[in-house]
């Protein structure tokens, strides 16, 4: 019997929520991790990082082991990198950067703007060689 589309999606969400984060090395009970490198990793939505997943592994020839693990190591890794603001405000600048004229301007051209997504798209290199995403 076959599953049908929306039960697959919703197991792989479930399995992305609760197993994609597993990425990040557990401590032993005695260290503490840093306020900062914590609040980094933890501070995108469930989400937002189903969405990326879903996204990724449409992106890289359909549902499979190997693309969904690689997919959800590379938001964690960018999750690293940015917080979750940066990323998000990175995302909508790359999104409507191309934008034509000077409504587009105030998207490509600020310092901002070109910093963020500078930083979006060294966080994606970082984590397609960690992840080996192909």
């Amino acid at each position: 019997m076959r599953a049908s589309p929306l039960l697959t999606i919703v197991t792989f969400a479930f399995i992305v929520a609760t197993v994609g984060c597993s990425t990040v090395p557990e401590k032993p009970a005695t260290e503490t991790a840093p306020v900062a490198t914590a609040s980094l990793v933890n501070d995108f939505p469930t989400r937002d990082r189903v969405e990326y997943v879903l996204n990724c592994v449409a992106q890289h020839g359909g549902l499979s082991y190997i693309n969904q693990y690689a997919c959800g190591c590379k938001i964690d890794k960018i999750a690293e990198k940015l917080s979750f603001s940066d990323y998000e405000a990175a995302k909508t600048f790359s999104y409507l950067k191309g934008t034509p004229g000077e409504s587009g301007g105030v998207f490509r051209d600020p310092k901002q703007s070109k910093d963020l997504r500078t930083q979006l798209k060294d966080a994606e290199a970082y984590a397609e060689k960690s992840c080996f995403v192909k």
